[in-house]
């Protein structure tokens, strides 16, 4: 068993979260103009999307180590 969280490691922990979560609207905001746009390059659209799933995976890890365990 982990030991739980500090105050001052679950805040560093939110923050993080915080600025992954922005980050990902952000890219899905370029991603979506590329899609709309006439001239879009694939292979920078393709690097947007990859690093917009990279960031949903660490979002999710994130998210897990705030959840405390629960003894099942």
């Amino acid at each position: 068993m982990s030991q739980p969280l500090t105050e001052e490691e679950k805040q560093k922990l939110e923050d993080r979260l915080f600025e992954l979560r922005q980050e990902h609207r952000d890219l899905d905001d370029v991603i979506n103009r590329l899609l709309h746009s006439p001239d879009v390059e694939e292979l920078q659209l393709k690097r947007f999307k990859k690093r917009k799933l990279l960031l949903k995976d660490s979002i999710l890890q994130f998210e897990n180590a705030l959840i405390p365990d629960i003894l099942a």
